[in-house]
């Protein structure tokens, strides 16, 4: 048996699992995920877990979720494994929002019912904070406070187009949808699901996929597509699709990759919010909380909601084992 409580955060969907987890090994939550990129009887348990709940019939192509696992010390509340269809990703900031939301409605953290209350998360990419704000003792909205974010080099071409990288906590390559002649819209998906593999493809072995201080945080995990739209009341406002892992598409404006989007955006002199718009219309609002000499600091707000609780199970007679999936 398995449990999960199941959020969504701004249209992308985030299972939380609560019970039926093998122990990872490790001294770190960076330590357990590459334990479980290496494989092995332990990595394995843990995998068909992840497996069964992402895939099909229980999960679908683009699932995301996470295991729950100590934190690196006792200066954080949390610590967790992000998962999706292809394996383990270093950040997430929808997945942080809701587990703000989840840590304050389950009694994980103690909450000021009218004030604002830091759940603390050790991510692989680093300690981060979902800022969970509270009135009348219900949970209003939550800022996701990044790792420092940063721009990693500008330019480079790939997939037949000139993209631009960024670290928000995983590395991201930005390009506008006009520069391949598509828009941020659901018609286009498919094409930009093409493009996104492309681009990728071409950077693999690229020096600018590679982290600067440590080898498990290399690789492009998405490529973000944007569209800018009329600023209102003077605010920058954007429209962007997060192409992820292998062809995955985030209905969220993305967090982390919102953070390494406001990174590029402040070397071009961006010094006021963002607006960020995803490609179903939701909204996460953006801002620069301070700089230090690893990056910006962003700041990113925007709610989650829970949509149910689940028990899955595996009969062990069902020939479709843990599952598929057709993407």
């Amino acid at each position: 048996m398995i449990t999960t409580v199941d959020y969504h955060t701004a249209g992308e969907p985030f299972r939380i699992v609560t019970g039926g987890v093998p122990d990872v090994p490790g001294a770190t939550v960076l330590e357990r995920r590459a334990l479980l990129g290496a494989g092995g009887a332990a990595a394995e348990d843990v995998d068909r877990v992840r497996r069964l709940l992402c895939h099909e019939p229980r999960g679908h192509a683009d699932m995301y979720g996470c295991f729950l696992v100590p934190p690196d010390d006792p200066g954080a509340h949390l610590g967790v494994l992000f998962w999706h269809k292809d394996g383990y990703s270093t950040a997430c900031g929808h997945g942080t929002i809701a587990l703000g939301v989840h840590a304050v409605r389950e009694g994980l953290v103690r909450a000021d019912p009218d004030g604002e209350t830091d759940v603390v998360v050790d991510v692989p990419s680093g300690r981060v904070t979902a800022r969970v704000r509270c009135s009348g003792g219900a949970v209003r909205s939550v800022t996701f406070v990044s790792v420092p974010s940063y721009v990693i080099a500008r330019g480079v071409r790939a997939g037949g187009v000139e993209v631009d990288l960024a670290w928000g906590g995983a590395i991201y390559a930005s390009v506008p949808a006009g520069a391949l002649g598509l828009s941020v819209e659901p018609r286009h998906l498919t094409a930009l699901i093409a493009r996104a593999r492309a681009i990728k493809a071409d950077l693999a072995a690229h020096p600018a996929a590679r982290h600067p201080s440590d080898e498990r945080l290399s690789g492009v995990y998405g490529v973000i597509f944007h569209d800018a739209l009329p600023d209102a009341d003077g605010v920058t406002r954007q429209r962007n699709v997060t192409v992820f892992a292998d062809g995955e598409v985030d209905r969220s404006p993305c967090g982390s990759g919102t953070a390494a989007r406001l990174a590029l955006l402040h070397d071009e002199g961006l010094r006021g919010p963002l607006v960020h718009e995803s490609v179903v219309g939701s909204v996460f609002l953006a801002r620069v909380a301070g700089v230090t000499e690893e990056g910006i600091v962003p700041e990113i707000e925007g709610m989650a909601y829970r949509t149910g609780r689940h028990v899955f199970e595996l009969d062990p007679e069902d020939p479709i084992g843990t599952g598929f999936t057709l993407r």
